[in-house]
């Protein structure tokens, strides 16, 4: 699934010589090593998309109600772990959920107890994706260049996105030899060896916190309204990318198209987004070196995926479909980067994981949301009707951002929130 913002004008930058000391290092070995953790775990993310084939000996009911408890608990780690992030510190939130996934992985793979699976179901959902704002607050907390961090932002895309392509390729591969509990618990031994490497490769102290500022700061993130307009925003442009993995495959179904076809869309998504995320990369890092938040960028995200996947509403081949699929990529990168420049800019340091972890529940809540639309679109007016409402999903998303760009040009009341006017 997001520099500080100052009240001042930035100082003038360093002389040449002084800027690859200063930028390179020594932070070069820290960033690398999130990257790659960022691929590891989702590389081995098998929980997630396997979860429901491993209840399918379980009622319909008891799968619901356990699917639903790991969303729910997706949605809640997000904020429990940027909170902790910036209470007990960075190695300490990241380690700690990765080392607890560990344990309740496996948990999930070997019990029977509707129970059980339910407690593991929510604590796992909680942390399968919790170091995703830990890992933004310690890229912002070691990037300074606005650029730079627009430039991580894209690999950290691409990183995901790959890693989804490998569980996609070695779960098919593995799930029929092995089953299912052994692929969860081949999850849990991955999350293990990265906690060890997040002990040993990230500072145990948290970059511009202090006591008194975390006094003063626990509840502003939840009462910033710049904050809320990018989720409702990010929300709104992220239903779409939900919509692929929910809508698209009924829609196929209905269409008479098989599995396989479904699969093929699947696989010319993954590939557009290697192909495109180079190419998308540098474009986004040169416009984020500019003293402006990418409102518009962000805007423009959210309309291309509403009309990218939103035409598969219209598509009744297997090329129709995938052409769907790969027209929304674009538009996801583009989102993803541009969040995360705006969420950066309006975090203060002492905040920076509340702020990641409240704007990483937009992903579990269009997961959610997502096919709760389709659902009545379709039974009202079919799936040309799925179609225009994902649509307008991106047009209300890309809408949003004009109050949010008015009030990111504009001084906020707050002493303790920062201003981005002069960024």
């Amino acid at each position: 699934m997001p520099t500080p913002s100052v009240l001042l004008p930035p100082p003038p930058p360093p002389p040449a010589a002084e800027k690859p000391a200063q930028n390179q290092q020594p932070w070069q070995p820290l960033i690398w090593s999130l990257l790659i953790g960022t691929f590891l775990t989702r590389a081995a993310g098998f929980v997630y998309p396997y979860l429901a084939l491993h209840l399918a000996g379980h009622g319909v009911r008891h799968v619901s109600t356990v699917l639903a408890l790991f969303g729910a608990g997706w949605l809640a780690g997000q904020v429990v772990s940027g909170t902790l992030a910036d209470r007990i510190g960075r190695r300490a939130t990241l380690a700690g959920s990765l080392l607890t996934a560990a344990g309740v992985f496996p948990l999930l793979a070997h019990t029977n107890s509707l129970l059980t699976l339910s407690a593991a179901a929510f604590i796992s959902g909680a942390c399968y994706d919790a170091p995703r704002p830990v890992v933004t607050a310690l890229i912002a907390d070691t990037i300074t260049d606005e650029s730079a961090r627009a430039r991580i932002a894209g690999w950290r895309h691409f990183a995901v996105n790959l890693g989804a392509a490998t569980t996609g390729a070695f779960g098919g591969i593995l799930i029929q030899p092995l089953g299912t509990g052994a692929l969860f618990t081949l999850n849990a031994v991955v999350y293990g060896l990265v906690a060890v490497v997040v002990l040993l490769t990230v500072p145990s102290a948290t970059p511009g916190a202090s006591e008194g500022a975390h006094r003063l700061g626990r509840h502003e993130a939840f009462v910033d309204p710049r904050l809320w307009l990018l989720w409702l925003a990010s929300l709104c442009g992220l239903i779409p990318v939900a919509a692929l993995f929910s809508s698209l495959p009924l829609m196929m179904q209905r269409d008479g198209l098989s599995a396989a076809a479904y699969g093929q869309t699947q696989v010319v998504s993954a590939v557009a987004v290697l192909v495109l995320s180079p190419l998308l990369n540098p474009w986004l890092s040169r416009r984020a070196a500019g003293a402006q938040p990418l409102v518009g960028t962000l805007a423009m995200g959210a309309l291309i995926l509403g009309a990218g996947i939103g035409s598969a509403g219209f598509a009744s081949t297997p090329a129709g479909y995938a052409a769907a699929a790969a027209a929304a990529v674009p538009g996801e990168i583009i989102l993803f980067v541009a969040a995360s420049d705006i969420c950066n800019r309006i975090s203060p340091p002492h905040l920076r994981g509340q702020y990641a972890g409240i704007w990483g529940t937009t992903l579990a809540a269009a997961v959610i949301g997502a096919p709760l639309l389709a659902g009545w679109a379709t039974a009202t007016g079919g799936d040309h009707l799925v179609g225009l409402t994902t649509l307008a999903c991106g047009l209300l998303g890309a809408a949003l951002c004009l109050p949010l760009a008015a009030l990111l040009h504009r001084p906020v009341a707050s002493p303790h929130l920062p201003s981005v006017s002069h960024v």
